[in-house]
């Protein structure tokens, strides 16, 4: 394919495709690592009407569709959305819990193995492994988000009012169109982690110099032990994903609507079709939020078997990565999508919690299993981005390619197994989850020099793992 690029500074890059303009931010050398297939499916993207910007973050890796790491912004009253560019993993995001804890509390491996051992009491990570909160409705929780859980699992009203959104509303008769499977599927999952990428992970805070002040005043401190949740919607979000796509794919047909990639679905927002699938796509970012809240939940009473009843764990944060959500952008309300991307406000904008509206929230973004987490706030500038960072280190390989090159004991040296600094997982083998080691992704450091270097957000304070819990 063959296209222009303008190289605006700031590691800020403008390409030319047939179909329209790509925005990339990344340094130069994770720019040089983009390979043709990213841009081939930019372009593909790019010829759905009416766009009006696109881009990829530093992360953006080939995904189903779409790539992940990818923003994507239409006008509402004449514009598209897309499953494809809102992944099958709907809702899918971060939430972190801070404690009063110093690293010197989990240091011994004992406590971090009693840690680990508890968290799987009250966290199911087998995929068939129901959830322990069998007495929670799943339909309210999916009508109505966090205010559909029963009062006694929020221990805390900030464990409501600290998330991006504690409901997602909709119209509740769209309910109707879902087939039966949907619900037989995601019922007894919440409150699951699941499998792949996602992870419960105990890390350790080290304050960004210089940002001491904003870091107190989120409560954070150097040294401190706090818990990092990977998660989303599970079957619902998953089925949901699966059976719109089919469905819109059909309509597309009908409609003479074609492009190179038949796994790139969409349909205009206005038709039923597109607002079917925005309203049944809003009740699994309901069921995502909630699904990370009774996460949290099990590993607050896991925290509380190992270091007493009095224990508490306040919420930092929660947010979503995965989804697409209507929002005023250049005086009009726009539909931005973000597949694999986070969206990181500044100090005073209108779209932050009220908890967060002076200083901006904390945006999440994870590393690899042995790599350090990042906890970022939003920059003025990323406006030009439409105020989406990225989602994590983005995938290098595959999984197949990542089980053929990397062995398990690069795996255990990266883990640094057998020395004081261990970081100690959840599974006997190490085998079972190579997949998702550090090797099979982008260096976290790079993809997070590129975000500061673009001035789209500043780091606040690196996050070292010291445990790791992974779904199979």
């Amino acid at each position: 394919m063959e296209y222009s690029s303008v190289e605006h500074g700031n590691n800020h890059y403008e390409l030319e495709l047939p179909h329209g303009r790509l925005h990339v931010f990344a340094n130069s050398d994770v720019y040089q690592t983009f390979g043709a297939k990213v841009y081939e499916m930019a372009d593909n993207n790019l010829r759905i009407p009416r766009h009006v910007y696109m881009s990829y973050t530093p992360d953006a890796h080939v995904g189903v569709g779409t790539c992940i790491g990818t923003t994507a912004v239409w006008n509402m009253k004449d514009g598209f959305v897309s499953p494809s560019i809102v992944g099958v993993d709907i809702g899918c995001g971060m939430r972190v819990h801070t404690t009063t804890l110093h690293r010197r509390d989990i240091q011994d491996r004992a406590v971090r193995r009693a840690l680990i051992e508890a968290i799987e009491k009250y966290v199911p990570t087998k995929e068939r492994t129901n959830t322990h909160y069998a007495d929670i409705d799943i339909m309210n929780v999916v009508r109505h988000g966090l205010k559909g859980l029963p009062e006694k699992y929020v221990p805390q009203e900030q464990w409501l009012t600290h998330v991006e959104e504690s409901t997602f509303r909709f119209e509740h008769a769209y309910l109707e169109h879902l087939p039966a499977q949907i619900r037989k599927y995601a019922h007894g999952q919440l409150g699951t982690l699941g499998g792949g990428n996602h992870f419960i992970e105990l890390q350790v805070l080290e304050i960004e110099e210089g940002r001491a002040e904003l870091a107190a005043r989120w409560g954070l401190f150097d040294g401190q032990v706090v818990v990092m949740i990977h998660s989303g919607s599970r079957a619902w979000g998953a089925k949901l994903g699966q059976t719109y796509t089919s469905e819109l794919r059909d309509a597309m047909y009908s409609w003479g609507v074609d492009n190179p990639d038949r796994n790139l679905i969409y349909a205009p927002i206005a038709s039923r079709e597109g607002q079917t699938y925005l309203n049944l796509m809003y009740s699994a970012l309901n069921f995502a939020v909630s699904n990370r809240h009774m996460i949290a939940f099990g590993v607050r009473e896991a925290f509380r078997d190992v270091f007493g009843a009095g224990l508490e764990m306040p919420v930092l944060y929660d947010l979503m990565h995965n989804y697409a959500l209507k929002e005023a952008h250049r005086n009009q309300p726009m539909l931005v999508h973000r597949k694999g991307a986070t969206r990181a406000l500044p100090p005073g904008h209108y779209l932050n919690t009220a908890a967060y509206k002076e200083t901006g929230h904390p945006a999440l973004i994870p590393g690899s299993m042995g790599t350090s987490s990042y906890i970022m706030v939003g920059r003025e500038e990323g406006m030009k981005n439409f105020y989406s960072i990225c989602h994590g280190a983005g995938r290098a390989r595959s999984r197949k390619a990542t089980k053929e090159l990397v062995t398990v004991d690069q795996f255990e040296q990266s883990l640094m197994v057998g020395t004081d600094e261990e970081i100690l997982v959840n599974h006997r083998s190490l085998q079972t989850i190579l997949d998702e080691c550090p090797q099979a992704y982008k260096d976290v450091d790079q993809i997070i020099d590129s975000v500061v270097g673009a001035s789209l957000a500043d780091v606040v304070a690196k996050c070292k793992p010291m445990a790791a819990i992974k779904g199979v």
